[in-house]
């Protein structure tokens, strides 16, 4: 059976990518921080009849991620989903911005999932698929932002657009694809109850464009919809 990776799984799109992947018969490892606190990751790990299995790791920790890359020594990864992700302080524009905050957004936006893909390379690399997705936000896109604002999220997801970009073109001799995409407005703890679609709509979507992505893929940037997104 396939076997896909997800940090950030206690909350969120993360919760839901574990959850639909574990319903179509994947082998799902779920990772968060603090798993004795992720209740509802849990439950369906009890009930997965050992299908999900819940993986403690914190992005920001390198000695957390290669424990954890140790803990499953011998796994071929075919899908890496990186939706581990914060916002930060809000209402941070030019003129207020929480230096201390900004840098812990990019330690867990930006450099985490690099971390992340850094440990499980060899993983990825022995499964069919060799596929890693990063969950950015059209919030990364400069060419989309005509509002300003919220200066540490955008830019902790306009600098992972450019880290995977780079590790499209550092690991395609492995045959390993790299894409970013946007999963929408989502009603997450981030996202709030305002946004246009819920986690089930976005990660269904997703899952859809997922199937199709391969080499000739990587180092793009999509839209849940599959039309590609302007950097």
């Amino acid at each position: 059976m396939p076997v896909v990776l997800i940090t950030g799984a206690n909350r969120g799109l993360g919760l839901e990518f574990a959850r639909q992947y574990l319903g179509d018969g994947w082998q799902v490892f779920a990772s968060c921080r603090d798993p004795a606190s992720a209740r509802e990751l849990q439950r369906l790990a009890n009930a997965s009849s050992g299908k999900l299995t819940v993986v403690s790791m914190d992005v920001t920790d390198a000695e957390s991620v290669h424990k954890a890359a140790t803990q499953l020594d011998g796994v071929a990864i075919d899908l890496l989903i990186n939706s581990a992700g914060i916002i930060g302080v809000s209402r941070q524009r030019a003129g207020n911005v929480d230096y201390a905050s900004w840098a812990h957004v990019l330690d867990v936006n930006t450099m985490g999932p690099l971390r992340v893909l850094e440990a499980f390379i060899d993983h990825i690399a022995r499964s069919k698929r060799k596929l890693v997705v990063t969950i950015t936000s059209g919030m990364g896109s400069i060419g989309d932002n005509t509002s300003g604002g919220s200066i540490a999220y955008r830019t902790s997801k306009a600098a992972v657009n450019m880290v995977m970009r780079s590790a499209a073109i550092d690991l395609a001799p492995r045959r390993i694809s790299c894409v970013v995409v946007n999963p929408g407005w989502v009603k997450t703890d981030m996202g709030g109850p305002s946004a246009v679609l819920t986690p089930q709509e976005s990660v269904t979507a997703l899952r859809r464009l997922i199937e199709t992505l391969g080499l000739n893929n990587s180092g793009k940037f999509y839209h849940y919809d599959g039309s590609e997104y302007p950097w």
